[in-house]
């Protein structure tokens, strides 16, 4: 690998670092939300569904629209629109507007990340696509995980706006780094919508979207209100807060690379037992969640795993329509945001309903649900099991 598609690689990892961090970064200040501008934590939470939802609908599509450009300058256009709405939420007062000014960016999320994926794999020769990608995608990691504990400790040691600065900061740095030293991309050859689309076709396809939207919702539907459980279940204060939400991006990080290694050995088994591990360590979260000790070993475990259910999501959908792997991604983003979206909004409910520490019910409920689809197709689709076009096509 040469030094300048190291550069790139590493300017896409920090980019889309970038763009998840504003994303899930709002998970670690959700508590400071709500009490700065006076909404419940329910609602201070539609900050991340309502985001999370609107990437699960422009996944699939917006990839697609912008696919014949100049790869450069849609990057540029994306890291604008991130630098605006960022910019927009360190000003404003208004709880209204500042939902605006995540719902316009998150538009416009699935088309870096797609790209990143895509431009990464083909900056490289074949043997080596796994490996550039495997890269890009620890940004993904840590934008999902890392940026949560990083904002919601510099909303506690300084204010809300200032974690809202970091959050500009980093989509500025991206996007000045993409403007001097990532050369024009012209797209020399595009696909077609039809021979994409046509991914959608295939029953395992659908299969692995379900799959993927249950085990998101699983972890999310849970993580997206971790710093709110910390604080009303444990009762720990602020600054050790933000050193568990550390704990689990970091081990989020590990989970991540321990992945690669786990998903090339009988990954259909791996896949399998994944559900019955998180599940379990659910539960010790409801019965001994209340204790800071007990509740720093479930989060460092719950990181892990964490990362490692991001790495089975991508795997699932990219394995599912090899022939498509940009269209992939898109859904992949997309069922990933679905399930972000169904989970946030069902712990926001079961939150409402019965508390907090309740949460851990929807991702117990999502589990079970994620084991029979994974075993459908595992049942199904078995590498060992030789398909007919008729019984592998819908």
């Amino acid at each position: 690998m040469t030094k300048q598609n190291k550069l790139l690689i590493f300017i896409l990892t920090i980019g889309v670092f970038g763009i998840l961090n504003t994303e899930m970064g709002f998970i670690g200040i959700l508590p400071s939300i709500s009490e700065h501008f006076h909404v419940s934590i329910s609602k201070a939470g539609w900050l991340v569904s309502l985001f999370a939802l609107v990437v699960a609908v422009s996944g699939p599509t917006m990839p697609l629209v912008f696919s014949g450009i100049n790869r450069k300058m849609v990057m540029l256009l994306v890291l604008g629109v991130f630098v605006v709405g960022n910019t927009v939420s360190i000003f404003t007062s208004n709880f209204t507007i500042l939902l605006i000014a995540r719902i316009i960016p998150a538009f416009f999320h699935p088309i870096y990340c797609s790209l990143a994926f895509s431009v990464a794999a083909a900056s490289v020769s074949k043997e080596e696509a796994p490996k550039a990608v495997s890269k890009v995608f620890i940004g993904v990691s840590a934008g999902m995980v890392v940026g949560v504990p990083i904002a919601s400790f510099i909303a506690s040691a300084t204010s809300l706006q200032m974690a809202m600065v970091f959050f500009a900061l980093v989509n500025a740095f991206c996007f000045l780094a993409t403007l001097i030293f990532i050369p024009s991309m012209p797209v020399e050859e595009r696909l077609s919508y039809g021979s994409q689309f046509s991914v959608l076709k295939k029953s395992i396809t659908w299969l692995s979207i379900v799959t993927v939207i249950l085990l998101n919702s699983a972890v999310f539907g849970v993580f997206s209100y971790l710093a709110d459980f910390l604080k009303t279940v444990t009762n720990i204060p602020a600054n050790t807060i933000s050193l568990l939400l550390f704990v689990y991006g970091g081990a989020n990080i590990i989970g991540n690379i321990l992945a690669g290694k786990l998903l090339t050995k009988n990954a259909n088994k791996f896949v399998a037992a994944f559900p019955f591990v998180l599940g379990i360590i659910y539960i010790l979260l409801f019965l001994f969640g209340r204790f800071t000790f007990p509740m720093a070993f479930i989060t460092l475990i719950w990181g892990i795993l964490g990362g490692i259910g991001g790495n089975i999501n991508q795997y699932w959908l990219s394995t599912a329509a090899p022939e498509a792997p940009d269209f992939a991604n898109g859904l992949f983003i997309a069922s990933c945001n679905i399930g972000t979206t169904i989970g946030a909004a069902a712990g926001g409910l079961f939150i409402s309903e019965l508390g907090t520490r309740y949460v851990v019910l929807v991702g117990i409920l999502s589990l079970i649900l994620s084991l029979v689809t994974i075993l459908l197709r595992n049942y199904r689709y078995s590498p060992t099991k030789q398909l007919s076009t008729k019984e592998y096509t819908l």
